[in-house]
């Protein structure tokens, strides 16, 4: 059926030319092509975005929203581009609007411990200045050096610090949000506690840019802890003893602040990428850091290790070392993903519940004979199985859908969620029923029909 529009492309772009007036619109094929496909997009998707606009002002925002409730078309927001479930990826003749060029750190206060800053600051960024004042910013995705504020906000973005610091939720105060119908509306603020009305800041957090633009975040800031941190590592038989370890750690009143887990394969692929030789020492690794407690919290790190039969523990507290340690956890996913076709999940389960779904993988890995790398943020029950296949294979195999399939029945039966930090997107939005249930499913559906009626921010993301 021949479809007749009421109005052409060119009309739209002059419209929006004339409402963006601080930043760019780009619409050359180039830019186009980078920003708006994506290999794992279905065919009623793919197709190139009409425009991407570097808003370098919420003007531009409100002027780009105002242009997609005129012509009814999809407004795409993205940060600086890492997500990793289509949560940003552009759609066909929608509009993709850029926040990375709002990259300025507005505040530092030392006296409140907050910090003000635009979306487009990256989270290393924020966290260097900090530390020039005496504070940090907590928070520390694997891809830290990388993303930004306003995308760790979005998709509430967990990481390897989130065992003693929580995630991105726990250290956001306020933000400024613009909405649907164009108006920036200040939620939060910069005091520690707040109780008055209802809780929309964290609503806003996690929302994947589906209920409003953020435009500006306050953030906690906490002062540098006092001694010297202490790093290491320490080798077990297998990812199931690892897991008794991790919980054996967490309950002992000891706080660490990083407690990662490497599978035998993952510590293979990093031997490869990284010329080291840790696979030969046992069949799952464990990166530890405290970074306060001293002496005493390590020597009862080491004590439980002991228990829980680890082997060949290495402990550090010179920082070059303890820089190599965090970089081989960086490089994980590098490592993993060279030279082959990769899906990488995200479930996490109650610390109780570790061991099991960690059995639960290795079998499973066998059972379908599917290649599984495991690796994850322990300490916070948060996996991260990354399922791989040869290159010379187009399309997913049966196999590796179903062991995903599986894996997420599982987690869920274990009282998990098959999104600890890497948000809903489009891959797993048709899970929400059965992750959320029937009723909390349709009232998500009525808050986004709430703040966005005409369904012109971030379509088909988040829930489905």
């Amino acid at each position: 059926m021949t479809v007749f529009r009421a109005f052409s492309n060119q009309e739209v772009l002059d419209y929006l030319a004339a409402q963006v007036t601080d930043g760019r619109v780009l619409t050359d094929e180039t830019t186009l092509n980078k920003y708006s496909f994506s290999p794992r997009l279905t065919d009623d998707d793919s197709g190139l975005a009409l425009a991407y606009i570097e808003a370098q002002s919420a003007k531009d925002i409100q002027g780009t929203l105002k242009t997609a409730r005129k012509y009814h078309l999809a407004v795409i927001p993205q940060d600086q581009t890492t997500s990793t479930v289509i949560g940003a990826d552009g759609l066909k003749d929608s509009l993709i609007l850029s926040t990375a060029k709002m990259n300025h750190i507005l505040e530092i206060s030392k006296a409140d411990s907050v910090a003000v800053v635009e979306p487009g600051v990256i989270n290393g960024d924020l966290d260097q200045a900090a530390r020039k004042q005496g504070m940090f910013y907590a928070p520390d995705p694997g891809s830290k050096p990388i993303s930004g504020i306003g995308g760790n906000v979005a998709t509430n973005a967990g990481g390897m610090s989130t065992v003693k610091y929580g995630a991105t939720k726990d250290n956001v105060l306020g933000v400024k949000v613009i909405l649907a119908d164009g108006r920036e509306v200040k939620l939060g603020g910069r005091t520690l506690k707040q109780a008055f009305g209802y809780d929309l800041t964290q609503l806003m957090v996690g929302s994947e840019g589906t209920l409003g633009i953020i435009t500006e975040v306050t953030v906690k800031l906490l002062p540098i802890p006092l001694g010297t941190p202490v790093m290491g590592v320490a080798f077990f038989d297998n990812m199931t003893a690892l897991a008794k370890a991790v919980t054996a750690i967490r309950i002992s009143g000891v706080y660490p602040t990083m407690l990662e887990a490497l599978d035998g394969n993952t510590v293979a692929a990093l031997d490869r990428y990284e010329k080291t030789h840790y696979a030969k020492d046992s069949a799952a690794m464990l990166i530890f850091k405290l970074d306060n407690g001293g002496q005493a919290s390590m020597a009862v790190v080491e004590k439980l290790l002991t228990e829980q039969r680890a082997s060949n523990v290495t402990i550090t507290t010179k920082p070059e070392e303890q820089a190599e340690l965090e970089q081989l956890r960086r490089d994980m996913l590098p490592a993993v993903f060279a030279g082959q076709n990769h899906i990488m999940e995200d479930m996490a389960v109650p610390l109780s519940q570790l061991a099991p779904l960690m059995d639960y993988i290795q079998d499973l890995s066998q059972r379908l004979d599917v290649e599984i790398y495991t690796a994850g943020h322990a300490g916070d029950g948060n996996v991260h199985p990354t399922l791989v296949w040869p290159t010379t294979e187009t399309k997913v195999p049966e196999k590796v859908v179903i062991a995903l399939q599986e894996m997420f029945k599982k987690t869920l039966a274990l009282g998990g969620t098959i999104s600890g930090e890497h948000a809903v997107g489009m891959l797993k939005n048709q899970w929400n029923n059965a992750e959320l249930g029937e009723d909390v499913d349709m009232l998500q559906h009525q808050i986004k029909a709430l703040f966005d009626p005409m369904n012109i921010l971030n379509p088909k993301r988040k829930i489905n």
